[in-house]
């Protein structure tokens, strides 16, 4: 009883202190950025020191997943408050279409309650490299912001030593455009690059609308490929010194043709020298970023807004480098799936969360935080309550599809469950987090496992039928 009223008390102090002063909102989120490449969830190789501070500084969630492993949907389905298997909003979209005029997009939300809201580079789906070269709006939402900023940038032609390390078994092609592993080390300085631009921008907004309540997103495209880079931003990464993901013989055998990525140290034409160095340059990619993200911190901090600014960063999904000899995204394994989420909230010290949690969940948390009504139907969760309690439950598991829609994972505290067509017509994947967390050995056809294989499917099609029955009006046969 007295933990319900202390949680009561620490709800009412912050909605009471958003209606006298409303919270700001600085949410950063990278693009391609996987948990396991950030040093506070334990990379002992990749230096992130800002964004480890902020996670010592805020609430870190160990068990965060994306909803789409792919750029656009994924940030269709975040900044809509609905699941792609809600919107039927798969691919490189912004998800207005799907969701209609009517709604409001989570920064809508702000924008139509008194804040200032702008978006400073890809928030919504930005095709990298080419909108990024262009300076392009992209897939964006206009309706959601009260202004919005691009931050063009040289990409793969940057000038600098450059390296094709996909499909260039006899390393003849120097570069090339494209969603493909092209390394830049970069000549001059970081503000060359989009992140860099991004960074002064978003400082600019800052320090202009500080008066006022703003909504300020704020997207860093590294290290989504090309991985580009101020060159000193390679010297701690000797590629020489990079360890790879243990390789098991036969690895793919008891991976159903669905399951294997759609990048490949095989299709892909990588020697083991290419993938260390890719390995490598992703890591400076993830560098430099964090650089930027420190800046655009060190600016709110000098601003004096830390104590009336909720503070969000995390990234759109995952990122394979080499695990399994998987590259990129798209695939529902852990790499690509889970992200790193931190919410910094103004008077709640630094927790670590284990609950599962879903980006979905940033609309209706970030809401009620800043004591904004929000529509009833929105299918992500508040988080609210973990900022007092971290041991607060939130899911029994996480929820993500891919391919399509037509792929589906239920990730449990002990199971990973990955189905491949409603009708599992195209495979099933079965891991136990908890003996297997590498996801080496799938466990689906042994019928030991039978029951458990069961009851994933009915929890799937529940959960199925459970997203897609909405006010959307949208209907499944």
């Amino acid at each position: 009883m007295i933990r319900l009223v202390v949680l009561y008390m620490f709800l009412m102090s912050i909605i009471g202190y958003a209606q006298d002063k409303k919270y700001n909102v600085l949410f950063l989120i990278s693009d391609d950025l996987s948990a396991t490449a950030v040093s506070a969830y334990d990379n002992k190789v990749c230096h992130t020191p800002n964004i480890d501070q902020l996670a010592s500084e805020g609430i870190l969630y160990t068990k965060a997943y994306s909803q789409f492993p792919v750029c656009g949907p994924s940030r269709a389905s975040f900044m809509s408050g609905y699941y792609p298997s809600a919107t039927k909003t798969y691919g490189y979209v912004s998800g207005r279409k799907n969701i209609g005029p009517q709604r409001q997009t989570w920064s809508q939300l702000f924008k139509d309650n008194g804040y200032y809201t702008a978006r400073v580079s890809k928030i919504f789906h930005m095709g990298v490299p080419i909108d990024i070269e262009t300076g392009s709006n992209g897939q964006d939402d206009q309706a959601s912001w009260t202004e919005r900023f691009n931050s063009q940038g040289p990409e793969w032609k940057a000038i600098g030593e450059a390296e094709l390390v996909q499909n260039n078994p006899n390393g003849t092609i120097e570069r090339k455009g494209g969603n493909v592993m092209t390394i830049v080390k970069a000549d001059g300085g970081e503000h060359i690059h989009s992140d860099g631009k991004t960074a002064i921008k978003a400082i600019e907004l800052i320090k202009t609308h500080k008066n006022e309540p703003f909504f300020l997103a704020v997207g860093f495209v590294r290290p989504h490929v090309p991985f580009v880079a101020p060159k000193s931003y390679f010297k701690p990464y000797p590629y020489e010194n990079i360890t790879l993901p243990k390789k098991i013989e036969n690895d793919w055998d008891d991976i159903p043709e669905r399951g294997i990525n759609y990048v490949t140290s095989v299709n892909g034409e990588m020697s083991l020298e290419q993938q260390k160095k890719a390995v490598a340059a992703y890591y400076a990619s993830v560098s430099y970023m964090d650089t930027q993200v420190g800046k655009v911190l060190q600016a709110l901090k000098a601003e004096g807004l830390e104590d009336n600014t909720i503070i969000v960063f995390t990234s759109d999904h995952g990122f394979h480098l080499g695990e399994h000899d998987f590259w990129m995204k798209v695939s529902l394994h852990e790499e690509s799936v889970r992200v790193p989420l931190i919410i910094k909230v103004p008077g709640s010290p630094p927790k670590i969360c284990h609950s599962f949690v879903e980006l979905i969940d940033l609309y209706p948390t970030i809401s009620e935080l800043a004591g904004l009504d929000y529509s009833k139907h929105l299918q992500g969760k508040s988080l609210v309550k973990t900022l007092k309690n971290p041991e607060h439950h939130v899911r029994n598991m996480a929820f993500s599809v891919s391919q399509g829609g037509q792929s589906f994972l239920l990730r449990s505290n002990k199971w990973a469950y990955i189905q491949y067509n409603e009708d599992a017509s195209a495979g099933i994947e079965l891991f136990d987090m908890q003996s297997d967390p590498k996801q080496y050995t799938n466990l689906a056809n042994d019928k030991k496992y039978g029951k458990t294989v069961a009851y994933f499917k009915r929890q799937l099609k529940k959960k199925l039928k459970l997203v897609r029955t909405n006010d959307l009006g949208i209907q499944y046969d």
